[in-house]
């Protein structure tokens, strides 16, 4: 026993000892911290890709509903065509029955001319059966020729319906890309101006600021003010004692030197 406790009575040994236990506990704590690390960007990189993925399974839906728009736009137009087609074709039966019916009268004009410079004449009964059966005929056929007029136009007017909706889609999403773009660089410019609001919480020291630049927006009494304020600036654009407002923000410009940049970071 005297042996093992003789190491414990020499000088220093206690403050190696304890160097020896705080140099193992600093190990230990790299270590978990490096685990916690590892761990946390496992977990960013898993939550990253969660998010590309979420992103592309939207966009591809987005695709195929475009595309499925599409094709149905498709779909719809070629039997409106189809249709629209079947009834020409109806029209030109149509019309080319009326032609026949003209040339059956212009033949029987010519028969009839011609067996009377024969001294042939058919009996008036004749006649009016031929003119009774031909204005029968061309009831029905004037008949069908409006009931094909009418559907064609009712035919167009659907057509017409279906490219001013199409029109009205795309003009939809011209102007949602326009306000997202307009709301992109509004938000870089509040950025700018006032700091990422996902970077700063809402007790930033910026905070004061932009409820103070942005007061307008949530108060009529505020808005008021300040236009009269900036109403009492106004002059010409040609003035020489000073310039118009500008129609925007004025962005500060780019750090001139490291010592300005490390400031604004």
């Amino acid at each position: 026993l005297r042996e093992i406790v003789r190491p414990l009575r020499e000088p220093g040994y206690r403050e190696a000892l304890r160097r020896k236990a705080e140099r193992a506990r600093k190990r230990r704590l790299r270590l978990q911290r490096r685990k916690q690390e590892a761990k946390a960007a496992k977990e960013e990189e898993a939550a990253r890709a969660a998010e590309r993925e979420a992103k592309i399974d939207q966009w591809r839906a987005k695709c195929v509903q475009e595309v499925e728009e599409k094709n149905r736009e498709q779909e719809l137009k070629a039997a409106a065509d189809s249709v629209l087609s079947e009834v020409r074709k109806k029209q030109a039966d149509t019309k080319r029955m009326v032609d026949i019916l003209r040339a059956l009268e212009k033949l029987r004009k010519l028969r009839k001319e011609a067996a009377a410079r024969k001294g042939v004449c058919p009996p008036p009964s004749a006649d009016e059966a031929f003119e009774s059966q031909v204005e029968s005929l061309k009831t029905l056929l004037k008949n069908r020729t409006e009931l094909y007029e009418a559907e064609e136009r009712a035919l167009r007017v659907m057509l017409e319906g279906e490219q001013e909706e199409e029109r009205k889609r795309e003009m939809e999403k011209k102007q949602k890309k326009e306000r997202e773009k307009l709301l992109q660089q509004k938000l870089e410019i509040d950025s700018k101006l006032f700091g990422d609001p996902d970077e700063f919480p809402l007790a930033h020291l910026l905070q004061p600021f932009r409820e103070y630049y942005l007061q307008a927006e949530h108060s009529v009494a505020a808005l008021i003010q300040i236009r009269h304020k900036w109403d009492q600036y106004l002059v010409p654009a040609d003035h020489p004692d000073g310039s118009c407002i500008p129609p925007g923000w004025v962005l500060p410009s780019l750090p001139t030197n490291d010592t300005w940049a490390t400031a604004v970071r």
